[in-house]
């Protein structure tokens, strides 16, 4: 079933509301990066290499899938496709989405995760954004398989199942970090409220002040004794004739 202009417009909206700027995250994923950034103020244990390991494979195949799309798309002729023009505009309009994204916004987005491997409000700004090329270029590849070549639509079917891919990889990829943080969390929550018990249950330190003990004396001044000035002696020199 062939999607109409207004579906394709309002993927197309969806696509570009998700370039523009982060918007609200899940609750429960909000919470756990908030609390993810505690948990490395404290000193939380740094990222093993299996994980990063997965992560640069998971982008490594990400980044062959965007040129493989980019290679493709350019080979797609919408303006010979045999539809009307409104639909045609439409699918062009939605194909240089996906590649202003896949030129601009991807580069950036695995440059961050790939700085912070364990973030997860990095892993869900990547993750959402796959989400949306995942249906903008699906109303791509599904235009193309209605009005374009057989070589085009299985090439770009290809694509957007290897998209699909990715957009599963780093969706199981999220909750096992999501898991992760809260186990550490709840770790790091114990041992503050065994410290805080211990501290609680330690008996408090006596002070004792002696009210007999004499109060030290202050040194008394010397008193200064003024001695009176000499007198001058009387002149000897004799008195003039």
């Amino acid at each position: 079933m062939l999607w109409s202009v207004q579906n394709q417009a309002l993927m197309n909206r969806k696509f570009h509301l998700a370039l523009s700027g982060p918007a609200v995250l899940l609750l429960s994923l909000g919470s756990a990066a908030a609390q993810t950034q505690v948990a490395q103020q404290t000193g939380s244990a740094p990222v093993s290499y299996a994980s990063v390991s997965q992560l640069n494979s998971m982008l490594a195949q990400l980044e062959q899938t965007s040129q493989a799309i980019q290679g493709d798309l350019s080979n797609v002729r919408i303006n010979k496709w045999k539809v009307d023009s409104k639909t045609k505009q439409q699918s062009a309009a939605n194909a240089e989405s996906v590649e202003r994204n896949l030129k601009e916004a991807l580069p950036a987005m695995i440059a961050e995760l790939r700085g912070a491997p364990e973030s997860l409000p990095s892993t869900f700004k990547l993750y959402r954004n796959l989400d949306a090329l995942y249906d903008v270029f699906g109303s791509v590849v599904e235009s193309a398989g209605a009005f374009g070549s057989k070589d085009e639509f299985q090439s770009l079917e290809n694509d957007l199942n290897a998209v699909e891919k990715s957009r599963h990889a780093f969706a199981d990829r999220m909750e096992a970090l999501s898991g992760a943080k809260e186990t550490e969390l709840a770790r790091l929550r114990s041992q503050v409220q065994a410290a805080m018990a211990a501290a609680a249950a330690a008996p408090p330190k006596k002070i004792i002040v002696d009210d007999n003990e004499p109060t030290p004396k202050k040194p008394e001044k010397k008193k200064v004794v003024h001695k009176p000035a000499a007198k001058k002696p009387a002149s000897t020199t004799p008195p003039a004739k």
